[in-house]
């Protein structure tokens, strides 16, 4: 009997040590707010994968500007888009003209001067900032690679990505560019974004040599020198932080913000709605 109690109070002890609640800050007291908007490219782009879309449209640029406003809200006192930090002086200069002159045209304008100024403007932001980085990577492997020992999944999920797209009618002729903002900035796309240009090709080898996976760390390379580039913009305690991106950065980002005791990731969807 005696031993059966003890075993008793042992089990009791064991369950309420596992019981035990843990308290782990994971932020810095002054946390930089950070409002992290994937987009698709509204101009040039060497991607492969292109929306068709006419930057100069009156309506486009109406809808976006509407965008704007929404995302002002957020009153972001930095902006950081996807462009070379060698651009910032040239982008800088124009977005000051832009505020003087938000009538102002552009020869070709991208997501930066259609959304990123507006916001600037709107939200009476200081500095604009590029931090992108160049590395070329091959992911277009899986497609151009013959020979390789698993072609199924590789396949088989661009299949999927696509019907997703096409399920959820987003590349239709009158979707409108909120939507396609919604959509692109749901967690799960987010996610197959991350999936689509970089974790399929560890299913890419040939004779079991992970000939994809090389590719696919220059591009996990690639972002992590960007938010390396991030976290070298000066910052104080006052700053918050709006990124405008190619939604697979903003995916990226968005693990790197999770992790990152410096920033504080706001809900995209409290400003885009």
């Amino acid at each position: 009997m005696k031993n059966l109690l003890l075993t008793i109070a042992t089990v009791i002890s064991s369950i309420s040590v596992n019981a035990q609640t843990y308290q782990i800050k994971t932020k810095f007291d002054n946390a930089i707010p950070v409002l992290n908007v994937g987009t698709f490219h509204m101009g040039y782009t060497p991607d492969a994968n292109k929306m068709d879309f006419d930057e100069h449209n009156k309506d486009n640029i109406r809808q976006i500007h509407e965008i704007a406003k929404q995302i002002a809200e957020f009153k972001p006192t930095i902006i950081l888009v996807e462009k070379n930090a060698s651009q910032n002086k040239s982008m800088n200069t124009a977005f000051q003209e832009y505020i003087k002159n938000p009538k102002m045209k552009f020869e070709k304008p991208d997501e930066v001067e259609l959304l990123a100024y507006e916001v600037g403007r709107l939200s009476n932001t200081k500095k604009i900032y590029g931090i992108n980085y160049q590395e070329d990577y091959f992911y277009m492997l899986g497609d151009l690679l013959k020979k390789q020992d698993d072609s199924i999944s590789y396949n088989e999920y661009i299949k999927l990505y696509r019907d997703n797209e096409l399920k959820n009618n987003i590349s239709g002729d009158n979707v409108k560019i909120k939507d396609i903002l919604l959509y692109y900035n749901q967690p799960e796309v987010l996610d197959a974004n991350i999936a689509f240009n970089a974790d399929l090709l560890t299913t890419v080898t040939y004779r079991k040599y992970a000939i994809g996976a090389e590719q696919a760390a220059k591009y996990y390379h690639r972002n992590l020198a960007m938010f390396s580039n991030m976290n070298n913009i000066p910052v104080t305690k006052d700053d918050r932080i709006f990124i405008l991106m190619g939604t697979t950065h903003t995916a990226f980002f968005k693990d790197f913000l999770r992790r990152s005791p410096k920033f504080q990731e706001v809900n995209t969807f409290d400003y885009i709605k």
